[in-house]
């Protein structure tokens, strides 16, 4: 069976290294080393790591040893009142890890560089009189034709090409609430270190120290019903009213966030939370979805990135075994419905008019917990 993968991301990364040997090719749209699209950091939850550790050990040891662990977990108010503290390995094999996305896509592409086309973005698709798929790729000399393949994987992220062109555009659904991303670079005078999360009402901001010094920050606040993000918040003096607290001054952690919000607010990257139906594949089974290709979801529990590894892993197991498409939709669906399902719940405190006191507080309890060890520890 020839196999064509359509991004070198995480999914589609781990795929191509999984199925050495097999008749690969990878088709990347960015140049070999072209990072830009992955400005900022990323936290990887103990589930990717247990699933790399049991199936792809070189790779789990490299992850490691380019990142920082992931070892506990802190929600505060922004005036630094703790209402959640929880040790990871309460809940977990082993500890996260916190890395540069620009980091993580070379650690996982250098491995599949071999059998990966770069500067190739997918423009059409066509079929042979075998019945194959046929890419057609927009490239720095003109559209080429690669094929045919018996199975094209689309692992080419939230907004995947391949997905479209084989399925149509999914429909998105709103959560109703703004995210932003910021890395800072110059944070040696950063007050904090591990993943920690500060509320002011229903706004939150999320950050945490990656290597090389630098510092990944997030926010987040409810929409308009409209859904649009306002022009007017994305100022300095927007987001320092958002995240300060009405009686006294916010905390150490906050107040250096909110000055390194001001001092980088062009760098900031702004969206929407929004998931899209799960879809893991088309065209009769010639066409397979993974990782944000097939399951888009909010990112309250940091699964994104997470579940594309657990994708990338288990597809290639599938594979190598002589499972088809179909196989892998059985081997990840109900695994990812569960992820998705819990995210959303968890994303409770993100919108009015959510207690946040009370409902991070609810989830030290033993349903939470209990719901957050079967996400860190049920991965075959």
């Amino acid at each position: 069976m020839r196999i064509g993968i359509i991004g070198t991301g995480v999914a589609g990364s781990l795929l191509a290294e999984g199925l050495a040997g097999f008749d690969v090719t990878a088709f990347e749209r960015v140049a070999p080393g072209d990072q830009a699209e992955a400005g900022t950091g990323l936290n990887i939850g103990p589930n990717a790591l247990k699933a790399l550790r049991l199936h792809m050990p070189a790779r789990h040891a490299a992850l490691r040893e380019a990142s920082l662990p992931w070892h506990r977990w802190f929600v505060d108010l922004t005036d630094g009142t703790r209402l959640f503290d929880l040790d990871m390995r309460d809940v977990a094999e082993e500890p996260g890890l916190r890395i540069r996305w620009s980091e993580l896509y070379r650690l996982l592409r250098a491995p599949v560089a071999g059998c990966t086309r770069n500067g190739h973005a997918l423009e059409a698709l066509e079929e042979d009189a075998a019945g194959r798929m046929v890419p057609v790729f927009r490239t720095a000399e003109g559209l080429r034709r690669e094929g045919g393949f018996d199975l094209l994987v689309g692992a080419d992220g939230r907004y995947s090409r391949l997905r479209a062109l084989a399925a149509g555009e999914p429909e998105g659904t709103l959560l109703g609430v703004c995210i932003w991303r910021l890395l800072v670079t110059d944070a040696a005078d950063c007050p904090y270190d591990d993943y920690g999360q500060w509320f002011n009402g229903n706004a939150r901001l999320l950050s945490f120290r990656v290597p090389g010094g630098a510092v990944y920050i997030a926010g987040t606040f409810p929409l308009p019903v409209e859904g649009q993000i306002p022009e007017a918040m994305k100022t300095a003096e927007a987001q320092r009213a958002l995240f300060t607290p009405a009686e006294g001054a916010p905390c150490p952690a906050v107040a250096w966030m909110l000055d390194r919000i001001a001092a980088h607010l062009p760098d900031i990257h702004w969206a929407r939370s929004a998931t899209v139906p799960v879809l893991r594949h088309a065209l009769g089974g010639r066409a397979l979805f993974l990782g944000d290709a097939a399951q888009a979801m909010v990112p309250t529990l940091g699964q994104g990135a997470t579940q594309a590894v657990e994708c990338g892993v288990v597809a290639a197991r599938v594979l190598r075994a002589g499972g088809d498409a179909a196989a892998v939709a059985a081997a990840r669906d109900a695994r990812v419905d569960f992820v998705r399902d819990f995210s959303l719940a968890a994303s409770d405190t993100l919108l009015p008019p959510a207690d946040v006191v009370a409902g991070t507080r609810k989830k030290m309890g033993p349903e939470f917990l209990g719901r957050l060890r079967r996400l860190y520890t049920e991965v075959d």
